[in-house]
């Protein structure tokens, strides 16, 4: 399955399905929030909410791309991430674009 950001696959015709989307739920850890609060104290990256959110993009992608077969696609154009917050200590990662079989 091919995930572009680009509106078109050089060299390729492709008829719409419809939108493939696949989203994640993330809460935070509390073993995690304890560690990540001191390091926020001294200042550098938080790499333990880098890896959760790293984590939470492969799972959106992967269920993006399964409800995109679903559809009959060969490819995902116009693939974006979006993030929000959907209750304390919980964020959602949504993965989505246009689902495309080629002609």
């Amino acid at each position: 399955m091919l995930l572009t950001t680009t509106e078109n696959i050089p060299g390729k015709s492709y008829e719409i399905l419809g939108i493939a989307k696949g989203n994640m739920i993330q809460t935070k850890n509390i073993g995690r929030d304890i560690g990540q609060g001191l390091k926020s104290m001294v200042g550098g990256e938080l790499s333990t909410y880098t890896e959760m959110m790293n984590e939470a993009r492969a799972v959106a992608t992967k269920r993006m791309v399964e409800d995109a077969e679903r559809l009959g696609a060969d490819a995902v154009v116009m693939m974006r991430y979006s993030t929000s917050t959907v209750a304390a200590g919980a964020a959602e990662v949504i993965a989505y674009g246009t689902a495309v079989r080629y002609v």
